[in-house]
């Protein structure tokens, strides 16, 4: 008896596709991010992969437009919920913490960038850009915003690529940096509460 393989529409295909890369990315780290990897994880041929993505880096290109996708969701959701009482600063900062280092976007952008591709981080700018203007109170010209965007998403991001070894050897606890900016967060918070008010 044979066993028959589902047959997946193309927007089911590429998305196990992403949810597999992600997964190794997550697992493995970057360098794992391949189409062969990809398509052995689902059972699906390199050959369609190479029709959804085009290249490998085709593949993590999509891939970090993915997580910028469900991670700038889960951020927006937690500053809504932060304006309206319900969460807190540092529930903002985890979720961005994470998503460079336990979501692994900071090692793939860091590998993307190393293997040449200049584009990489096209995606999770664009979907930051996009979630900062949505945030934002007075449109585009939000600037306190943009400026706690871009330092939160840096230190988020050196903290993924070297945090721990930057907090041993200063003797600082691994949470340092976190606290750090929720503490600027928090202070943004209070501007923007006494400015809204």
């Amino acid at each position: 008896m044979s066993i028959e393989r589902k047959r997946l529409t193309p927007a089911e295909s590429r998305s196990a596709a992403l949810v597999a890369a992600r997964a190794l990315l997550i697992e493995t780290g970057p360098q794992a991010v391949t189409l062969k990897a990809v398509a052995g994880r689902i059972g699906r041929t390199h050959a369609n992969l190479l029709h959804h993505f085009g290249s490998a880096s085709g593949l993590q290109k999509a891939l970090a437009d993915y997580i910028g996708e469900t991670v700038c969701a889960a951020i927006g959701a937690a500053v809504l919920r932060t304006r309206s009482g319900e969460g807190s600063a540092r529930d903002i900062v985890d979720l961005t913490f994470d998503a460079f280092d336990k979501e692994g976007a900071g090692a793939l952008a860091s590998w993307m960038l190393v293997s040449g591709n200049e584009d990489a981080l096209d995606p999770i700018v664009e979907r930051i850009h996009a979630l900062v203007d949505d945030l934002a109170e007075t449109g585009h010209d939000d600037v306190a915003l943009h400026d706690d965007t871009l330092s939160l998403v840096l230190t988020a991001l050196g903290d993924a690529l070297m945090g721990e070894a930057m907090a041993a050897s200063l003797g600082l606890p691994r949470t340092r940096a976190r606290e750090l900016a929720t503490a600027q967060l928090e202070a943004s918070l209070v501007r923007w509460k006494g400015e809204a008010a």
